[in-house]
């Protein structure tokens, strides 16, 4: 009976024990799902990406080198690097001296084709009217006429040559072709250039307002970018800001750097006013595929996997319970939440490398 009494002692002490701890498990767990960080199940855009490095470039016509069409030494030089300019607006100018002088002789010799011309002319008149009566011989005629010819001849000439001369002396002045920033000055007040085969480079101007960003875009995503996709860029030095663009050209040609193939992407965009960028800044490109507005999201690290299964830990009350769900897109930070959740459920948010 004894032995009877110490068992059955025992036992309550052992089921009172288990129920202590079972108490205190319950208890432990509801605290650690209320202390857990939860999230909420809200709406937002999400979609696939391509990713890629790019760099920003100056449009085709946004960079242009401006030069003289004549020889001659820099008499006056405007413009300094990083100066604003106007279209129209003076840049240089060169020593005019011998253009000058070029230019009235022109004037000379179109004075004294006219003067000759206007005396064949009358000669050619009165020859004629000689002829009519029969005073001259033909010949007489003929060479009239001749020279008047050569005359009219030569006075074309001489307008030529003065309208040669009053265009090579208008490149002594060099103006800005288009509105922009100068990049870099060539030449400096007191140098001599030679127009010979190609025209000298005074100063490169640069229109900030017409960049485009090159995407180099990998082999492997190429077939996935069409023009008129958006996209989307950072650079280092406005940190986390998004520029937005959009894909207008794919270049055929593959680029080929350390072994890897890129193909060039172009991303079009608008720069804001209070934000200047630059050529050759490296960029960061985010190429939007397929979108979804509006859509039930989590963040990724609230979705477990259990074999080919996902599910996260819902929060009801004061504990949690596994609820499996169906999701769609994904990016970098969410997941597109299908079926199984409604918009405000609270998830506990866990860490996890089986998603």
């Amino acid at each position: 009976m004894k032995k009877f009494l110490l068992a059955a002692a025992a036992l309550m002490v052992i089921a009172v024990a288990f129920m202590v701890i079972t108490r205190v498990s319950a208890k432990q767990a509801d605290e650690a799902s209320q202390a857990a960080v939860v999230v909420r199940v809200t709406r937002r855009n999400i979609g696939s990406v391509v990713k890629a490095t790019g760099v920003i470039k100056p449009m085709v016509g946004a960079e242009v080198r401006v030069g003289s069409s004549v020889s001659g030494v820099v008499s006056r030089l405007y413009v300094r690097i990083g100066d604003r300019v106007d279209k129209g607006k003076p840049l240089a100018e060169l020593d005019a001296r011998e253009l000058i002088a070029r230019r009235d002789a022109a004037e000379a010799g179109v004075r004294l084709a006219e003067a000759n011309l206007s005396y064949t002319r009358t000669d050619l008149r009165r020859k004629q009217e000689l002829s009519t009566v029969q005073v001259i011989a033909p010949n007489e005629l003929e060479l009239a006429q001749q020279s008047y010819a050569v005359a009219e001849q030569q006075y074309r000439q001489a307008q030529a040559n003065l309208a040669d001369a009053v265009t090579q002396l208008s490149y002594g002045k060099i103006f800005a072709p288009i509105a922009g920033t100068v990049e870099s000055v060539s030449t400096q007040e007191g140098e001599t250039v030679a127009a010979s085969f190609a025209a000298p480079t005074f100063v490169t101007l640069l229109d900030l307002s017409r960049l485009e960003v090159w995407a180099y875009v990998d082999e492997t995503d190429i077939g996935k970018i069409q023009v008129g996709q958006e996209a989307s860029f950072t650079v280092d030095t406005y940190g986390d800001y998004e520029f937005a663009g959009r894909v207008t050209a794919v270049y055929p040609q593959a680029q080929i750097r350390d072994n890897v193939v890129d193909y060039v992407t172009v991303i079009r965009f608008q720069s804001p006013r209070n934000r200047i960028l630059r050529p050759e800044m490296t960029t960061i490109v985010r190429i939007a595929l397929e979108q979804r507005h509006n859509a039930l999201a989590l963040p990724i690290r609230a979705i477990h996997r259990e074999g080919t299964r996902q599910f996260v830990m819902l929060r009801v009350g004061n504990h949690a319970e596994r609820r499996w769900i169906t999701t769609g897109l994904r990016d970098d930070s969410y997941w597109e939440i299908v079926g199984g959740l409604h918009e405000n459920d609270e998830v506990l948010l866990g860490e996890t490398d089986k998603h």
